[in-house]
């Protein structure tokens, strides 16, 4: 239904591409799951989530409680995964280890849409000297690589959960402002976007009913595959003790405690590596696969299509 509020609601809409059918949306549904890549990442990612959203009841003991007699022991049907120099259960570390490798990936990309798509489809739209502002502050941030500039905004503001989701947020807003920039430069030609204009519509209608519709697909595949770079940065700054500190568990600072007594304990690091690479696998499998359902240059062509038979 048009906008009441715009000058020139009922034209406007008559020259907005029709939406996507359900059915089509069904189909590609349908063969996005048709993949068995997609279905074997669907399923690692869903035994992750269930294992950290229940943590409490799977985890036969408490991830934080020690036992010095119990140091270095090697699986056993006792522990399965072992236990630390500490003699914590390895097993239980690992499920809660999940929890906050997942909240920081999902959690930081939407800190990056949030951020980067609006800041991105503005600059597109608009060009001149606010492309040119845009532009400009992602040339320098991306000078530093994520990793990196995630480490130096940690460091000024110190670690923590909610810390780690804003830096590593803020370190990948220059890959969506990117995209959603190029993606609105390239739909803004397209005639219903300029038969909008003639007919009075307003940057705020342009970009909310006929730029977002028509780049969503882009932006869920490059989510996708910024949930696995997240998971990998959360790791990596625990690793070098910037991230989730102990005795919280989480997968980098148990590799960092594993590598350290790599010859006494070799489970240690090698199934926690195993849990990390995994789930950014499955993130990536997924991605990937999402990536040639929603094909950005078939969404462009067939919104095109539907354009000029308006």
């Amino acid at each position: 239904m048009a906008d009441p509020t715009s000058p020139a609601a009922t034209p406007i809409e008559a020259a907005a591409p029709a939406r996507r059918s359900t059915g089509r949306g069904r189909a590609r549904v349908f063969v996005l799951f048709r993949d068995a890549g997609t279905r074997m990442g669907a399923g690692i990612l869903l035994v992750v989530t269930l294992a950290a959203l229940l943590a409490p009841w799977v985890a036969p003991y408490d991830p934080t409680a020690q036992s010095i007699v119990e140091s270095f022991h090697g699986p056993s049907a006792a522990h399965w995964f072992g236990t630390d120099e500490y003699g914590r259960d390895l097993f239980s570390r690992v499920i809660w280890g999940a929890r906050p490798a997942l909240i920081v990936g999902v959690l930081s990309v939407l800190v990056s849409m949030i951020v980067g798509v609006p800041l991105g489809m503005v600059a597109g739209l608009k060009g001149g000297c606010v492309d040119l502002a845009v532009s400009a502050v992602v040339d320098v941030m991306m000078s530093f690589p994520s990793l990196l500039l995630a480490l130096m905004i940690v460091t000024l503001v110190g670690s923590g959960l909610h810390t780690l989701v804003i830096a590593i947020g803020i370190a990948h807003v220059p890959l969506f402002i990117r995209l959603a920039r190029s993606s609105t430069m390239q739909l803004r030609e397209l005639d219903y976007v300029a038969a909008s204009r003639t007919f009075g519509g307003r940057d705020g209608w342009i970009l909310g009913q006929h730029i977002l519709p028509n780049i969503i697909g882009p932006l869920i595949v490059m989510a996708t595959l910024g949930i696995a770079g997240a998971i990998r940065d959360e790791a990596a700054l625990s690793f070098l003790g910037l991230g989730i500190q102990p005795p919280e568990p989480s997968w980098g600072n148990i590799i960092r405690d594993g590598v350290s007594a790599i010859l006494a304990a070799p489970w240690m690091a090698l199934i926690s590596g195993f849990a990390l690479a995994l789930t950014v696998l499955a993130f990536n499998m997924i991605g990937d696969s999402v990536r040639d359902v929603l094909d950005p240059r078939d969404i462009a062509a067939a919104s095109n299509e539907r354009g000029e038979r308006r």
